[in-house]
């Protein structure tokens, strides 16, 4: 990740993706509008912004460390559908304390500003790297196990993502994986204090439409998206590796990756099986995709590659993206 700005990491990750009638964007509060809101931080810059929030890099002051203030997007304080998944996020996330997912250190409301105070991840996102250069079939593996990690810790809490993408899955600079963006997670269990799943949730709306990134959402999630479970993210993994492997989305009919690229044949089977429009032909646990991805590298004997460790190019940095929330770091 050598010369790659935290900058880019936040405005790239930021990209809408509700399908929905988006109300006018207003223009992100300059810093020093809300500090005197925050006086435990200082408010250093604005990363990004997209269709639910605004990210600013701030430095919080006890701690003497960095961290990413979210705040809910200027026009949607007074929508309260985008306030109780801005709130979502916050629950989800605060349930989910796991190496591989950002983590939150607080949430509340200040000043008229709902906020998420988060993680502050200085490194790239898969997309930026994707778009920098072609990814080795080492790379991809090295991606998979820590991803399936998370969203398996996710999935035994009751918590869909429903946005698995390039833009919200973060690489730091020690080369960690960290999914970010639960904006639109759906709760399909309770968690109680010991983090385990309990009794179904009660339905939220968020979940009677569809919701996620087209190129990357689950057939049902179109079609039945109240019915949606965790196979959902499986899917999503599927196309995410997919394009780590071929550089390109899997289009209909589905070719393996293989017939694309030199990469062993046994991982066709895991991507095809995971892209499987029918959720019961699918895995039916994320951790059986690790299972199977590990086997296949334990096989060949050679440890995957760490993608963050080679430079995107020398003496270069990524150009600046299109802001988006991704927050991702960290949102929409």
């Amino acid at each position: 990740t050598a010369g790659l700005c935290p900058r880019c990491l936040m405005a790239e990750a930021m990209a809408p993706t509700q399908v929905e009638a988006e109300p006018t964007a207003q223009l992100p509060l300059p810093p020093e509008r809300i500090a005197p809101h925050f006086p435990q931080l200082e408010i250093l810059e604005c990363l990004g912004r997209g269709g639910m929030g605004v990210v600013y890099k701030a430095r919080q002051k006890t701690l003497n460390r960095f961290v990413a203030l979210k705040l809910l997007a200027p026009e949607r304080v007074l929508d309260l559908q985008f306030a109780e998944r801005f709130t979502r996020e916050a629950q989800a996330l605060a349930a989910l304390n796991h190496p591989n997912i950002v983590t939150i250190h607080d949430f509340g409301q200040t000043g008229g500003f709902y906020y998420l105070l988060m993680e502050f991840v200085d490194g790239v996102n898969l997309r930026q790297l994707l778009r920098a250069r072609k990814f080795t079939p080492e790379e991809a593996l090295a991606i998979v196990p820590p991803l399936c990690d998370a969203l398996q810790f996710a999935h035994d809490r009751g918590i869909i993502h429903r946005d698995i993408k390039p833009e919200n899955l973060l690489l730091d600079k020690a080369g960690r994986v960290k999914v970010a963006d639960f904006g639109i997670a759906k709760m399909f269990g309770t968690v109680n204090a010991s983090g385990n799943a309990g009794e179904p949730a009660a339905p939220e709306n968020a979940t009677q439409t569809a919701v996620g990134t087209p190129s990357y959402s689950a057939p049902e999630q179109k079609t039945d998206p109240q019915r949606v479970d965790s196979r959902a993210d499986i899917y999503s993994l599927g196309v995410v590796f997919y394009e780590m492997l071929t550089g390109e989305l899997p289009r209909k009919p589905i070719e393996p990756p293989s017939r694309k690229v030199q990469i062993d044949v046994r991982l066709d089977e895991v991507v095809l099986r995971s892209l499987e429009q029918n959720p019961e032909l699918r895995f039916q646990q994320v951790s059986e995709v690790k299972t199977m991805v590990e086997t296949i590298v334990g096989d060949a004997g050679v440890p995957p590659a760490d993608p963050a460790a080679r430079p995107v190019s020398p003496g270069k940095s990524l150009p600046a993206a299109s802001s988006s929330t991704t927050p991702t770091q960290q949102e929409r």
